[in-house]
């Protein structure tokens, strides 16, 4: 499994739609691979393109991995956790390590003022999803608890790609015709607006014309 950024490309973004069900807004690179060769987490700008604050930096994406987490939450992980957080001070000390880890990767795109880092850090466990997001992307050791909770899933890839093919090259074409369509649209509207200050200048150029005349 990679944990190497990498830029996102049309067939990235296709197969994270297809995992989501929506097309994912402010991805910035794919943060971790999976073995099936699909993104499994992104990672996301610290604000999205309408200027909306996202502090979730890494975010998980495969529906197979997050079920599976999804499970480990309801048998009680998240509480024995955050249970052993209060009784272990080395835990605790890592715990905190992981949470300035992660608000210094996302300081270093865009410094959010007055946010948390995300899943809970650093004193309790909120959200185990995030913390295994941040483990495969940042790799093993920089968050104890999310490695941890890694740990307790099976092989998610083992019984084949959570994205078929066939779902990538669709959503790939689907994006570009997206694409086009709103470049089309912004030329459209690129067109309205020279035609406007056209009219405009004819306007004023009329108007000094008629002063002149007026003047002679």
């Amino acid at each position: 499994m990679s944990t190497e950024n990498q830029p996102v490309d049309d067939r990235d973004l296709a197969a994270v739609a297809a995992q989501l069900g929506r097309v994912p807004r402010g991805t910035r690179a794919v943060a971790h691979r999976c073995p099936c060769g699909n993104p499994d987490v992104v990672e996301t700008a610290p604000r999205l393109p309408d200027g909306t604050p996202f502090p979730t930096l890494y975010y998980l994406t495969c529906p197979k991995a997050a079920s599976l987490i999804g499970t480990l939450e309801a048998d009680g992980v998240m509480k024995e956790q955050t249970a052993r957080l209060a009784e272990d001070p080395e835990l605790a000390a890592a715990y905190q390590k992981a949470h300035e880890d992660y608000i210094a990767r996302r300081d270093a795109i865009e410094v959010l003022e007055g946010f948390p880092s995300a899943g809970g850090m650093p004193d309790r466990v909120k959200c185990l999803h995030v913390l295994v997001g941040h483990s495969l992307a940042a790799g093993p050791g920089v968050n104890p608890l999310g490695d941890e909770a890694l740990a307790m899933l099976p092989d998610w890839w083992g019984k084949g790609s959570c994205v078929t093919p066939e779902q990538v090259e669709t959503g790939v074409e689907a994006l570009r015709q997206q694409r086009a369509t709103a470049e089309d649209h912004a030329e459209v509207i690129a067109a309205k607006e020279r035609k406007t200050v056209e009219r405009a200048a004819k306007r004023a150029a009329a108007d000094e014309q008629g002063e002149q005349g007026e003047q002679a």
